[in-house]
């Protein structure tokens, strides 16, 4: 039993509106190059990228994706890239720059409730969605604020792990 006097100092470091966005520590483990031997980003990505693309990463983290998107859009084609958690973007940062692709990438901070990419409207040629939908509390909203971010024609990139979304829910 834990002592209630301990039980109001732990509470408030809780933030249970938040109960499914990954973990920072986590972010650590998915940008780990070993990831890559099961989940090449080359290989997923370079069918669907080209030179000059504007690509939107949803749910970027520290940018597993994000730094092989920013190599296949090139000097000429630009990265947004998308998290809720500001030291995930802030690793995301780091590591572009060691990886010499930051002048590509555009990092943003989401709010809980949308994407803030409104500005982005008719803007983007792919949208990247890898194992982020089951973290959110309203998919429909995040594929609409996704829908209006691309440009005619453009695609969206769309993948979660199994058993993780209730296909009724999109």
């Amino acid at each position: 039993m834990v002592e209630p006097g301990i039980r109001r100092r732990i509470a408030p470091a809780i933030d249970m509106s938040h109960h499914h966005v990954c973990p920072v520590w986590v972010g650590y483990l998915l940008a780990n190059p070993i990831r890559g031997l099961l989940q090449n980003p080359e290989t997923i990505l370079a069918s669907h990228v080209s030179t000059g693309m504007r690509v939107l990463d949803v749910g970027s983290a520290m940018g597993f994706f994000s730094l092989p998107l920013a190599r296949l859009v090139g000097p000429s084609g630009r990265v947004v890239c998308v998290d809720l958690q500001q030291p995930m973007l802030d690793s995301l940062v780091r590591r572009a720059r060691r990886a010499l692709v930051l002048d590509r990438i555009e990092v943003r901070r989401c709010g809980t409730d949308s994407l803030s990419i409104t500005d982005l409207h008719d803007q983007i040629d792919l949208a990247l969605v890898f194992a982020v939908v089951h973290e959110v509390d309203d998919p429909a909203r995040l594929f609409v604020e996704v829908h209006d971010a691309l440009l005619p024609g453009g695609r969206v990139l769309f993948a979660e792990p199994k058993g993780h979304v209730r296909w009724h829910a999109i």
